[in-house]
């Protein structure tokens, strides 16, 4: 889909910032929103210069460091704030001064030791909020007033621009208040701050907030422009597309200025102000999460830009409660639930995509659905973590593919309770919706094979370039499901764990549903990492000319399965669910479409026209030598069997990753496609 970038309204958009306040001694931190900055296209920065900091023994000497800094890389707006709890009426930084000259003082110091810096200066944030300015000490606002008038008077002498910090909530009242003590005759622009659906619970929208505002203006005759100064939305809830949504409602309003708040979700450990953790939201309004990892909308602005966020016509939210049934596919948009979609859709079924478009690519294929199938396509951005919205998207499911999870070893390792709750309370919410149904739809999960562990109790030989096991059973089959369970790493631990309650929920409930333990799927649609999609990971470096790393001796054989056989298998499942309901499948290629990565690696570099080169690292945590589905109880139960052998499907996926990314298919691929002959095999009796 092509991005209309000329936009008639550009010209009326806001001036567009991020808030991001820092602490001492944060100095990479800094660097890093320094770089997200770039990476948007922000150059506007608020962000808060505490006073009660700065007369710390380290203070100063951070607010050296950190305003030049800023300053080379973007135009700061500085908020002064926080009264030194030596000289507060109360030993609390929310606390009126005892002198309220001292406030001046302060700024009189600042703007002497930095003023060339910033234009701008910010005069308190949230006055009207108690945890920011305790205005039970100050009845009528008299002290409030006239700290910050004669702070407002001097900055002006200093020839700053000043700007009244920003009420929270939007109180024309106290507004008033402000034009009644005198304080308004040296403010050039006025904040406000807004948080809709979250602090800001009874919101009337941004239009009715502002123009009650401008009504006070307008009465006192107020030249000064109208900020705002701070809006968010707290993603505490898993409410990515939420957060979208009220960011594109907010570049609409009359404001001259908007600051979204903020770069990065609070640190976990930390306090805020108003103490620790007793209000999660607080945690939770970055663009970023804490760890680094990008929300929806960070990802968005950086690709598409904030003027085109509201023009995404496939990132959206599409039922009602008169909607006509349809197959529900949870993580929808990834690379397995693509391809069931792009099936289901061919045939000219209705189709729910629900995703909460965390993973890379991912926004590309459900792009690529919306283009090509758009009549028959429903999509619902959303997190399986929220059970009110899978209940919402529920109630017209037909039949249900729960594909959304954590999929990574490795990220289960470094984030293990985030894991648990995709995967582990992801597949309840699921159950439990689909429970709560008069009609249960039929249910297709996808486990892993990691269920079965590492193995370690089987031996392995080594033999030139792969791993075969020493049992001659296991050797002619593959493991099967009598394989007794062994979850090793938090990732095996939930999808172990959701395993269990799909196959107990089927059998305490009799409910329809059905478990496949997945071995290497691969094919159109993947946009493989090395930490999961690793055969189109390798084809990837390959197109790129990149290296590739190789944790242990790359002899581990996996059996490879093309997506189309894999969705082959999946209806097969739902048209003969009675017959497979409450049981669990291993499901891959089998023992004729077996491969070590060595052997891949080489049938890739024979596509390239030269070797890949390759680095060697230790083995990772229950990384399994071997692992080889025994398909034939599946086989056995439906028909079922793989059609793509190892050559031809591998063949198609790189033939799929060139033309994606716009390189020349080589003509090995099309030599070795029409080579191919359909395989033919008979169902397992």
């Amino acid at each position: 889909m092509k991005i209309d970038t000329d936009m008639n309204n550009k010209s009326s958009l806001p001036i567009v910032g991020l808030v991001e306040w820092f602490r001492p001694g944060e100095h990479e931190r800094v660097k890093q929103v320094i770089s997200d900055l770039k990476e948007l296209g922000v150059t506007e920065l608020r962000t808060g210069v505490s006073w009660a900091d700065y007369y710390t023994p380290e203070g100063k000497e951070w607010y050296n460091w950190l305003i030049p800094t800023l300053a080379k890389e973007v135009n700061i707006l500085p908020c002064f704030l926080y009264t030194p709890p030596s000289i507060g009426e109360k030993k609390r930084t929310s606390s009126p001064p005892k002198d309220k000259k001292a406030y001046a003082d302060f700024l009189d110091v600042f703007i002497t030791d930095h003023g060339q810096h910033f234009e701008w200066v910010e005069l308190w944030n949230e006055p009207n909020n108690q945890v920011e300015y305790d205005f039970t000490l100050d009845y009528g606002w008299n002290k409030f007033a006239e700290m910050i008038g004669g702070a407002a008077y001097w900055c002006k002498q200093r020839g700053k621009k000043t700007l009244l910090g920003g009420m929270s909530p939007i109180d024309p009242n106290w507004l008033q208040v402000m034009f009644e003590h005198g304080v308004m005759q040296y403010i050039d622009a006025i904040g406000i701050h807004g948080f809709p659906f979250v602090f800001d619970q009874m919101w009337d929208g941004w239009e009715d907030n502002i123009k009650s505002v401008r009504a006070v203006m307008e009465q006192h005759n107020c030249k000064a422009e109208l900020w705002i100064t701070e809006a968010g939305f707290s993603t505490w809830q898993h409410d990515e597309y939420k957060q979208l949504q009220e960011f594109n409602e907010v570049l609409k309003a009359d404001a001259a200025r908007v600051y979204w708040y903020g770069m990065y979700d609070l640190n976990a450990n930390l306090p805020t102000v108003a103490g620790f953790h007793l209000d999660d939201r607080e945690y939770h309004f970055g663009l970023k999460r804490s760890d680094g990892t990008s929300k929806l909308l960070y990802r968005l602005w950086a690709k598409y830009g904030f003027e085109n966020l509201d023009n995404l016509p496939h990132i959206k939210r599409s039922t009602n409660e008169t909607t006509e049934p349809y197959t529900l596919i949870t993580g929808g948009a990834g690379f397995v639930g693509t391809n069931v979609a792009k099936r289901l859709l061919k045939e000219g079924k209705r189709v729910m995509v629900f995703d909460n478009l965390c993973r890379d690519g991912v926004e590309q294929n459900l792009q690529w659905l919306h283009e090509n199938y758009h009549d028959q396509l429903e999509v619902y951005v959303g997190d399986i973590r929220d059970l009110q919205t899978v209940r919402h998207v529920m109630k017209h499911a037909e039949q249900v593919f729960h594909f959304a999870a954590q999929v990574a070893v490795t990220t289960s390792l470094d984030l293990p309770i985030n894991d648990f709750e995709i995967n582990a309370r992801g597949i309840i919410n699921v159950l439990e919706a689909i429970r709560e149904q008069d009609n249960p739809p039929p249910l297709v999960f996808t486990s892993t094979n990691k269920v079965y562990g590492g193995l370690e109790d089987l031996e392995f030989i080594s033999n030139g370039s792969r791993y075969y096991p020493s049992d001659a059973k296991i050797k002619k089959y593959g493991i099967s499901e009598e394989r007794h369970l062994d979850f090793h790493s938090p990732y095996g631990c939930s999808k172990g764990a959701a395993d269990q309650y799909v196959v107990d929920y089927a059998r305490t409930y009799n409910l329809p549903m059905a478990v496949f333990r997945m071995s290497c799927i691969y094919g159109p649609h993947q946009y493989g990492n090395e930490d999961q999609g690793w055969v189109a990971h390798f084809a990837i470096r390959a197109i790129e000319g990149e290296q590739v790393n190789i944790y242990g001796d790359g002899k581990q054989v996996r059996d490879i399965l093309f997506v189309e056989d894999l969705v082959d298998a999946f209806l097969l499942a739902q048209e003969q669910m009675d017959t497979v309901k409450g049981q669990a499948f291993n499901i891959g290629g089998g023992v004729e479409n077996t491969v070590s990565l060595l052997e891949l690696l080489k049938t890739i570099g024979r596509y390239r026209g030269e070797d890949i080169p390759l680095n060697f690292g230790d083995w990772r945590p229950g990384d399994q030598h071997y692992y080889v589905s025994d398909t034939r109880k599946f086989q056995k139960a439906t028909g079922w069997y793989p059609k793509h052998n190892v050559t031809e499907g591998v063949a198609k996926l790189y033939q799929w990753l060139c033309e994606n990314r716009g390189y020349k298919v080589p003509m090995i691929i099309s030599k070795t496609l029409k080579e191919e002959e359909p395989v033919k095999k008979e169902a397992v009796a």
